[in-house]
């Protein structure tokens, strides 16, 4: 799943999860990081999971990680909020992991931390990600359907049934959601912020341990546009310059980057004379930097760009279908160049503005790609141009449609197709 080393690796034996001050749950998640059903959720009033592998047991639960199912990739663990300690200790006694928590006036609960599969065995990763929706809002995010209305002041509500709910996960494909978790180096502590009531809250900004997870894809059916080849992928610590390789024929490509930690990133294209081209293709400074945007890869020569970084990074370069779909609601962090298939749409844009001064740039731009099969994009339409926290509803014509989108903040679409 490519996280980081901000983890650390625990035994595959029965381990007790004690959250101290704390009734936790378990949420038990795919690959596209979102229950499969209710059975996917352990807690005080569903206290066995049907594998057996995760149990809720006098106030506190224990994860037997060598039973767990195949197709479990995260375990998460969470509860109300408060100050405590979060413990995961092995049969012997022997604390092995380890979590402390500091509460936030307005976060009702807490994502605490999470065990992920890696290299064939589990790490355990801290997270501290609240949410003063509490816990109803919480377990909604990775596709828990409270079966009773929450009360109108926020706070833990008893969980008594739950079912999956269909929408798309917390990402974790280069384009992180807001409020998604961070994870942090064993010994560190989390401090839960909140910036406002009614939605999640987190320690910095979104993004999930790094490098992100590639993401698969499929190519769209009837549409030839742009170069078909093997991802390309190329990763560095600082500025670079990254050359493709003759795997990439000419035409417009996805490039998708990924920056550690807080720190400028920008690319740019060169032209015949080893020079910056005179448009950049990404020129941001965000912490934890995930993004996406296309190139065009010039005929008869590769594609040679230039990346100005200050800390370790990963790029990826795929065909343009491989570009996340916008289908649904959509969340986002940054910049990205997003797929539409659908009929012609009235899209909701919400953004957050800058987490630096609360305002930021938002720039929506799309290409009509339908019917092509190859040279530039086509003349891109301007459905967006503005600064700092917004919401508006903007056109966006019939499918196919690459929306490339400019952003300096957190982001969320919502797609309504006309009939």
């Amino acid at each position: 799943m490519g996280h980081t080393t901000k983890s650390s690796w625990v035994p595959s034996v029965p381990l007790r999860v004690d959250a101290e001050g704390v009734e936790p749950a378990a949420l038990l998640l795919g690959a596209d990081g979102r229950v499969r059903g209710d059975a996917d959720m352990v807690f005080e009033g569903q206290p066995v999971h049907p594998s057996g592998a995760v149990r809720y047991e006098a106030v506190a639960l224990v994860v037997e990680l060598s039973e767990v199912e195949a197709a479990v990739e995260r375990i998460v663990v969470a509860g109300s909020a408060g100050a405590g300690v979060l413990s995961v200790v092995a049969p012997d006694g022997e604390a092995v992991a380890s979590c402390t928590v500091t509460g936030a006036p307005d976060a009702a609960a807490v994502v605490f931390a999470e065990f992920f599969r890696e290299s064939g065995g589990w790490k355990f990763a801290r997270v501290g990600q609240g949410y003063a929706s509490g816990l109803a809002g919480l377990v909604t995010a990775y596709g828990v359907e409270v079966a009773e209305e929450e009360p109108a002041v926020a706070g833990p509500v008893p969980l008594t049934g739950v079912a999956k709910v269909p929408g798309q996960a917390p990402p974790m494909d280069g384009a992180p959601a807001a409020g998604e978790p961070v994870g942090t180096p064993a010994g560190e502590q989390v401090t839960v912020t909140s910036p406002a009531a009614g939605g999640p809250v987190t320690t910095s900004a979104p993004a999930e341990p790094f490098p992100p997870a590639d993401r698969p894809y499929e190519l769209v059916e009837g549409w030839g546009f742009g170069p078909v080849f093997e991802p390309f992928v190329a990763e560095g610590f600082g500025n670079d310059v990254i050359a493709l390789d003759d795997r990439v024929g000419d035409g417009p490509v996805l490039v998708e980057v990924a920056q550690e930690g807080r720190g400028y990133l920008g690319l740019f294209t060169l032209d015949r004379r080893n020079k910056d081209e005179s448009d950049y293709l990404l020129n941001d400074l965000l912490p934890e930097f995930r993004g996406s945007t296309f190139a065009q890869v010039p005929k008869g020569r590769p594609l040679r760009m230039r990346l100005d970084a200050e800390n370790r990074w990963i790029l990826r370069v795929k065909p343009l279908a491989a570009a996340r779909r916008l289908e649904g609601t959509v969340h986002g962090y940054g910049p990205e160049l997003l797929l539409y298939l659908g009929n012609g749409a009235d899209l909701r844009v919400e953004f957050q503005g800058s987490p630096e001064d609360g305002r930021g740039y938002a720039g929506i731009q799309s290409y009509g790609v339908g019917g092509r099969t190859g040279g530039r994009l086509p003349d891109m339409d301007l459905l967006l141009n503005e600064i700092g926290p917004l919401r508006q509803t903007v056109p966006v014509p019939r499918g196919p449609q690459l929306l490339h989108l400019r952003a300096e903040c957190a982001w969320t679409f919502t797609v309504q197709e006309l009939d």
